[in-house]
């Protein structure tokens, strides 16, 4: 019985860390496109405050550019959402006390003190 839990506490601590991986790769992923919007912003300006007519038309492209890196940015905040979500679904069901998986019904909700 001891090897059972020492087993399930090793595969637990492995399934943590594939988790925080992910989670770590999807951060530098976002980290890298906001640094990229940051040069992004940066370039548009300086075109927009040269009011040279050829800048202000590569200003089309880089907004545009700088409108798919949010939406990358957006959609790998969902998957990270996503991934919580399930890792926290998965580990209170691993929970053999119960505590966690009730705790995992209950509203999203904050509950302020009276």
């Amino acid at each position: 019985m001891e090897g059972d839990t020492y087993s399930s506490h090793v595969n637990g601590t492995q399934t943590e860390g594939k988790i925080l991986q992910t989670f770590q790769k999807s951060f530098v992923q976002v980290q890298n496109i906001l640094d990229q919007n940051r040069v992004l912003i940066n370039e548009i300006n300086q075109n927009h405050e040269s009011r040279v007519p050829d800048k202000l038309s590569r200003n089309v492209g880089l907004i545009k550019e700088l409108n798919n890196n949010i939406r990358r940015v957006v959609d790998l905040y969902a998957d990270l959402s996503s991934s919580f979500t399930k890792s926290i679904d998965v580990s209170s069901e691993g929970d053999s006390s119960g505590a966690a998986k009730s705790e995992g019904n209950l509203s999203h909700k904050r509950h302020r003190p009276l």
